[in-house]
């Protein structure tokens, strides 16, 4: 397999490169059990956090995959930094590549920004959030959680609920799935539903109609208040009865058998209830752990420099 630099975005994989990044997260979340739970596969390397938003899971288990793997980590501090005095973000790169980082994670408001820094470093680039556009490891981490579950994924279906618009995780998480096999739906106000949705994606504004699709996950997301410019429905409480998990809709989801999944962090009392959040068949404390296990993989996998 060609060596490739960056992880941008799903879309730009080659099914090999899924397929590789997936398969060895596998041995990597086997080290958990162990005793010592480090390997020195990047000893000598150093591993940069660019958090340009704020950010708890995510940031934290890039940091905790580099240094399972031996890794130097440097958290590059934005409130503290040129940043806020004006400096721009290829000024901040010039500066991070004569530091001779190995590894740059970065989050970004701006779609493509990623991309910019890619373009501009001899570093890997991976992609932790660009605003609408991609969350890549978020996709490959939902993907490796639910082939834990489902081994073949074809034919299982996942119902993707809530801020499908400002959702980058919907975008690249339906993206990976589909190409996996699974058959993906969105439940969302139509306010929320993006204009521009693949055929092959249905759509509902109901639960009654989104539950008789008879989905085998459900996917709730975040509401990205921070990314509305406006309010895209009247309240919170309206919110949670129309398109919240409710206790009402945790027993139907129960009484089916339905997994759960939420990439975090979770608006209680907005996208579920706390009988919600203790549902047997919740997943959401498995796609933070296998995330650390997967960014291990992602890191393993990349070399700075490569061309690709």
């Amino acid at each position: 397999m060609t060596p490739r630099k960056d992880l941008l975005d799903i879309a730009s994989l080659t099914d090999e490169e899924i397929e590789f990044v997936l398969a060895n997260a596998g041995p990597f979340k086997d080290l958990f059990k162990r005793t010592v739970k480090k390997v020195p596969t990047l000893k000598g390397k150093s591993v940069l956090t660019l958090f340009y938003e704020p950010s708890t899971r995510t940031r934290s288990s890039f940091e905790v995959a580099a240094s399972r793997l031996s890794a130097d980590v440097i958290g590059f501090d934005i409130e503290s930094s040129s940043v806020v005095k004006g400096e721009s973000v290829l000024d901040t790169v010039e500066t991070l590549e004569s530091m001779k980082v190995d590894y740059i994670i970065v989050r970004h408001k701006k779609s493509g920004t990623p991309n910019l820094i890619a373009q501009n470093t001899r570093a890997s680039v991976i992609n932790a959030g660009d605003g609408w556009h991609a969350h890549p490891t978020q996709a490959l981490l939902d993907a490796f959680t639910l082939r834990e579950k489902f081994k073949d994924l074809r034919g299982a279906r996942v119902l993707i609920v809530g801020d499908i618009q400002h959702s980058r995780v919907a975008r690249s998480t339906s993206l990976i799935l589909r190409r996996l096999g699974m058959n993906v739906a969105y439940l969302s106000p139509g306010s929320m539903m993006p204009r521009e949705i693949p055929q092959e994606i249905a759509q509902f504004g109901n639960w009654d109609d989104a539950l008789a699709w008879r989905p085998d996950v459900v996917y709730l997301l975040r509401v990205q208040s921070e990314r509305m410019d406006e309010p895209f429905f009247p309240s919170a409480a309206e919110y949670h009865r129309n398109y919240g998990l409710t206790d009402a809709r945790v027993d139907i989801i129960r009484e089916r058998g339905l997994w759960l999944m939420h990439p975090g962090p979770v608006n209680r009392g907005v996208e579920i209830t706390d009988r919600g959040m203790n549902y047997e068949k919740s997943l959401i404390n498995q796609q933070v752990e296998n995330g650390i296990a997967v960014r291990m993989s992602v890191l393993y996998w990349l070399k700075p420099g490569a061309e690709g």
